[in-house]
């Protein structure tokens, strides 16, 4: 199986980043042997671009960063913009005024990601946490809806809605899948506390697929990835080989080859030696 891989997917949050917010000099360690052994790797996520970099730089990635579950992929090295997929602008206003009384309400916090910059109502303290683990300085421009009616060249990346209470965020997931097919919407979860709604095209399984098809010229049997949740489904379903990792949820752990030790046991260590050292 080691043979066969040449190139190595990694999600960011869960997977290589636990309660530290950094990866642990045995997961580098890994990763950077498996490089030395000529296998490729890149990163997943659904960070924001800028949130993501510094852990694209940590592994030492040659190649494009895939953010925003891959709605932006855009290389790191050389500034290409490979892909943009942002969300239709009435999509992004029907999500709005779905979300914006249960926000005045106070029930959640709405995240608008426009140019790769994270914009708020107002920063509140889901906002702060949230800012401080991603490393962004969130823009608090008061209505969103506003801000799309006046500004109507803005480009939404990703739309997130954030809130303490995940019974609710289970809920209204629930409510968007029901009134959006897939083909156009892309709707997921990446922590139990997150919904998170891309172009229907941007999620890891294609961008994952575009770099190793498109990019590398590879074949899905010689890729690898290694996810924690529900918005890595795509890309361990796509992969000859999708590790989960310990700490997933039940239904990601099934649709996974392998599933890893969690990710404060450093799992992507463990599959890394399991299966390409």
């Amino acid at each position: 199986m080691a043979q066969d891989i040449r190139l190595l997917v990694l999600d960011i949050d869960g997977t290589l980043a636990g309660e530290s917010n950094d990866i642990s000099p045995r997961v580098l360690a890994a990763i950077g042997e498996a490089q030395r052994r000529g296998i490729a790797v890149a990163i997943a996520t659904g960070r924001m671009y800028q949130a993501a970099l510094r852990f694209h730089q940590a592994v030492g990635s040659t190649l494009p960063l895939m953010a925003y579950q891959g709605a932006l992929i855009k290389c790191p090295r050389t500034d290409t913009l490979h892909r943009h997929a942002p969300l239709p602008r009435a999509l992004a206003l029907d999500l709005l005024a779905y979300l914006a009384p249960l926000e005045t309400q106070q029930e959640l916090s709405i995240h608008l990601y426009i140019d790769d910059q994270l914009h708020v109502r107002a920063i509140i303290d889901d906002t702060k946490a949230y800012a401080e683990r991603s490393g962004v300085e969130p823009l608090a421009v008061g209505d969103l809806t506003t801000l799309m009616h006046h500004q109507t060249h803005l480009e939404t990346t990703k739309l997130l809605a954030l809130s303490g209470n995940t019974s609710l965020i289970g809920q209204i997931l629930a409510d968007l899948e029901q009134r959006y097919p897939s083909a156009d919407l892309y709707l997921t979860r990446s922590v139990d506390y997150f919904v998170e709604a891309t172009h229907p095209l941007a999620n890891k399984g294609e961008a994952v697929r575009f770099v190793a098809e498109d990019l590398l010229d590879l074949k899905p049997e010689q890729v690898m990835t290694v996810g924690d949740n529900f918005n890595d489904l795509e890309m361990l379903r796509y992969a000859g080989v999708g590790v989960a990792m310990g700490d997933a949820p039940l239904p990601v752990q099934q649709a996974a080859d392998w599933v890893a030790p969690g990710v404060e046991e450093e799992g992507v260590a463990v599959a890394i030696e399991q299966f390409l050292l």
